[in-house]
């Protein structure tokens, strides 16, 4: 069987939700400079009080036995990358060869090896496993090795909600400790440039969840690469006593050193690396002992056979690696076939991942706060015709 073309489906939809879907956006790196503290989110364009339109880009790998895999979404960027260049690579090519393909793709891109590049060539990689499943009559968490569980528990990933209202913390998160979540993670939305009040209401944050959820649960906090070592040393000072599971993305992705001290200084976990690109750029963080959790991105880090890699170097040092939660299909896959300790759990962005899957047929939604991995052939990226109103072929 050989790879015949590459299509990029443009597909424009409806969501239906009531009120505000993005409530209140993360702190950013951007955000140390006053015109971009003050944006707020513009995430997802509003039709009415009740719907919004919604437009993803997937990538759709065809063979000359008219078996296809699926990718995505992605977005214009690599939409651009894989229309000019990394189809050219792996038209003509067996599409069992993950190994060849992938080297292929990395060696044409010299100037690549990181960023939108390295993304494009992750979707790629992952449409192709969801071919190869279905090439093979079998799911990708099997061709991986596993199954060494067909589920996996879910934190609820809080992106999007309000973290400014105590009252509104504490009401969502007793909603999802009701859902059967045993673990949260919420993000913050002040850092170095807002002073003590800002300082006090991210403290507050922390302690208003560990009084909601109690003792047994475990909170993540998420600071998106826009801390820096004094502040985040500070910061952990005042929160080691609510006891959360990890401290994520302290400061920007080359500052390993910074990690290192932070890492020294505090009983918190750290965890990071989400902006990280294949097994070299994670390497750098594991040797200099770094984080405690690596969290790659399967669509952004090299995809699936690339993740296989860095998870492997990962459990030589004893760490957990823990994806993004960027897919909830490739995750769910990869976690489920690799060793429980390794991924013992599989975070689900309540609104992105919604946004996400919106055009997928069967959207992984976590039950009582537990992943059921689709044991169906490939990975479960089929779409759903009935969510498509309309449909374009993207070209260059």
């Amino acid at each position: 069987m050989k790879i015949t073309g590459i299509k990029l489906r443009k597909l424009h939809g409806t969501m239906e939700f009531r009120g505000e879907f993005w409530e209140e956006r993360l702190i950013q790196p951007l955000d140390i400079y006053p015109e971009y503290k003050v944006q707020g989110p513009a995430w997802l364009p509003k039709i009415d009080d009740n719907h919004y339109a919604m437009t993803s880009t997937f990538v759709e790998i065809e063979t000359d036995g008219g078996v296809t895999g699926i990718g995505g979404p992605i977005d214009g960027a690599q939409s651009y990358i894989i229309a000019t260049s990394l189809s050219k690579i792996i038209e003509g090519k067996d599409p069992t060869a993950n190994e060849l393909l992938w080297d292929q793709m990395f060696r044409a891109s010299v100037h690549g090896r990181q960023g939108e590049t390295m993304m494009a060539i992750s979707a790629i990689d992952c449409a192709l496993w969801d071919l190869r499943g279905k090439i093979y009559n079998a799911p990708v968490v099997s061709l991986l090795g596993g199954p060494t569980r067909t589920e996996i528990p879910a934190y609820a990933s809080m992106l999007g909600f309000n973290v400014e209202d105590p009252t509104l913390v504490r009401e969502r998160a007793l909603e999802y400790k009701s859902k059967g979540y045993r673990a949260q993670k919420w993000f913050f939305r002040h850092g170095p440039m807002d002073g003590p009040e800002g300082f006090k209401k991210n403290v507050e944050l922390v302690r208003t969840l560990r009084e909601a959820v109690g003792d047994d649960d475990d909170i993540m906090l998420d600071c998106w690469l826009s801390w820096n070592l004094t502040y985040t040393k500070q910061m952990a000072e005042q929160i080691e006593e609510f006891h959360p599971r990890w401290l994520e993305e302290t400061a920007m992705p080359d500052r390993i050193d910074t990690y290192s001290e932070i890492r020294a200084s505090t009983t918190i976990p750290l965890s990071g690396a989400e902006h990280e690109y294949t097994r070299w750029g994670f390497k750098r963080f594991v040797d200099a002992g770094a984080l405690d959790v690596i969290q790659p991105d399967i669509y952004w880090a090299g995809g699936i056979t690339e993740t296989v890699k860095i998870a492997t170097y990962a459990s030589i040092h004893d760490l957990q690696c823990i994806p993004h939660g960027h897919s909830s299909q490739a995750n769910a896959h990869f976690s489920c076939a690799m060793v429980p300790t390794l991924t013992p759990i599989q975070e689900y962005l309540v609104k992105w991942n919604t946004i996400h899957q919106w055009f997928l047929k069967d959207p992984i939604v976590p039950q009582n706060g537990v992943v059921h991995v689709s044991m169906e052939p490939g990975m479960g990226m089929e779409l759903d015709p009935d969510k498509i109103e309309s449909e374009e072929e993207v070209e260059f």
